[in-house]
């Protein structure tokens, strides 16, 4: 195992370009730490066969390989063209409606059964991420009359926005309960929740996973402009979040994405909550093996701004260069990662996130003496992997090793920033705790006989919780 891992993960989507097992075990070998599994995309049976593959990989190479599962949420989209496509002219009038049957250049249908309801005169409508464009005209019993103002072809199950608009539609669907109580029986490591609005929104997912015994971490995907709203509160209580640029990119102004994933990454490393970054990372790699100029700026950005995660969509799921997709996100997240390690650390004014609670205190202690010592490595013994993520917050220059019995605990881990999951025993005697690490690092070959570490644990090791001892020690054989 080596020290010089780089900081940022990956999150790799798998797809009909990725789904067997090749393909997989050179996903991993190019540098995946998780995968998610899009509930948008594919059934149940297909994300079973794949999770089956994961899992049996991870365990033969001894790797946290974590996976989310991204719920489909309130996804409007046209139903079928006549034909597959339809021309869409500027200026010409366009009906929109809803409910089942073809849809014409002259009549789109969506599945969105309130859509007259909650879109007045006046608000826009946007289709295939707003390539093509309308503006409601006159609104009737069962239909929208809307103009055409940018023009353009649309086709069959293209998604539809609607910006300007309230929706009265619940964040979580009826596909979306089911496909909850298929990842938690499952065993998946994290849940995405999409469209979220409000928080209300994650509550009823929480309230769910809580029915079926599960405490599932939700990862909230900020893509509505209502979450932005709603962003503090939401980070109080999310177990992750996911920077959708796609869909956000159509419901706000596409310049204003950038500087809105800043403020939210921002926001999730003082609080402490992993942050991914998503969306058209890559996207000329659908079709290319080589990205734009642009996209690896995008991707080193993200890894500058210390995001925990970058993720691959439709490049690793759909595209035609699944894995020198991820070869290339690896190069670029390492060699950001190198830069970052030159550049001085400022101190500043660290907001705790939560006040006066004992493990976010000895977090902060633990990443103060590793800076004021430049230690080794901080070694953090979690049950449930909290303090690995309070002191990973801290966006250390040196490795987190987060020890932990747990396995779920431990492929957990591997979204968070800088931190290097190791899966160990358990052991009640604290006394036992400090040998026990030093055995661990050095078998590893994270550390060597003099190092000087960190060390956060616990006089009581097994228990949730109860994090209360931080100390410097020098590793001994």
């Amino acid at each position: 195992m080596s020290l010089a891992l780089a900081r940022t993960k990956i999150v790799a989507t798998l797809g009909p370009a990725s789904s067997t097992r090749e393909v997989i075990a050179r996903l991993m070998d190019a540098g995946a730490d998780v995968f998610r599994l899009n509930f948008s995309h594919g059934d149940l049976e297909t994300h079973g066969r794949t999770l089956a593959v994961i899992r049996e990989l991870a365990a033969e190479r001894s790797e946290p390989i974590a996976v989310l599962g991204d719920l489909c949420g309130p996804k409007i989209r046209l139903t079928e063209l006549v034909g597959d496509s339809a021309l869409l002219a500027a200026g010409a009038a366009v009906a929109l409606t809803r409910g089942p049957g073809p849809s014409a250049a002259e009549r789109l249908r969506v599945s969105y059964d309130r859509i007259v309801e909650d879109v007045q005169v006046g608000q826009r409508v946007f289709i295939d991420d707003g390539l093509v464009r309308l503006v409601v005209r006159e609104r009737r019993q069962d239909e929208l009359i809307c103009e055409v103002v940018v023009g353009g072809v649309v086709r069959s199950r293209k998604g539809v926005n609607l910006p300007d608009s309230r929706l009265s539609t619940p964040a979580l669907t009826e596909k979306d309960r089911v496909d909850a109580t298929w990842a938690v029986r499952s065993g998946l490591d994290y849940l995405a929740l999409s469209f979220v609005r409000q928080p209300d929104d994650l509550y009823e997912l929480k309230r769910l996973l809580k029915s079926l015994g599960s405490s599932l971490p939700v990862v909230v995907k900020i893509e509505k402009t209502e979450a932005l709203d709603h962003l503090s509160e939401l980070l109080d209580h999310a177990g992750g979040v996911m920077v959708a640029r796609g869909d956000l990119g159509v419901e706000t102004d596409v310049w204003r994405v950038p500087l809105i994933q800043k403020e939210i990454v921002q926001r999730c490393r003082r609080q402490g909550v992993p942050v991914i970054v998503a969306t058209q990372m890559l996207q000329s790699m659908m079709d290319n093996p080589m990205p734009t100029r642009a996209e690896v700026s995008d991707v080193a950005n993200a890894v500058l701004d210390q995001a925990d995660a970058v993720m691959l969509s439709g490049e690793t799921a759909a595209g035609r260069y699944p894995v020198e997709a991820v070869e290339m996100m690896s190069h670029v997240v390492s060699a950001a990662a190198e830069y970052l390690d030159k550049q001085p650390r400022h101190s500043r004014r660290d907001d705790l996130p939560y006040y006066f609670r004992t493990p976010a205190a000895l977090a902060h202690a633990a990443a103060r003496a590793a800076l004021d010592l430049s230690v080794r490595l901080v070694a953090v013994w979690s049950a449930t992997g909290t303090t690995v993520r309070l002191v990973a917050r801290h966006r250390l220059p040196m490795p987190v090793v987060g020890l932990t019995h747990d396995e779920r605990t431990w492929r957990r881990m591997n979204l968070l920033y800088g931190v290097v999951p190791v899966r160990t025993e358990p052991t009640e005697n604290p006394a036992e705790l400090i040998s026990r690490v030093d055995s661990i690092l050095m078998r590893s070959g994270l550390v060597v006989e003099g190092d000087q570490i960190v060390v956060v644990g616990s006089t009581a090791p097994l228990s949730p919780g109860e994090t209360n001892v931080v100390l410097v020690h020098r590793v001994e054989a």
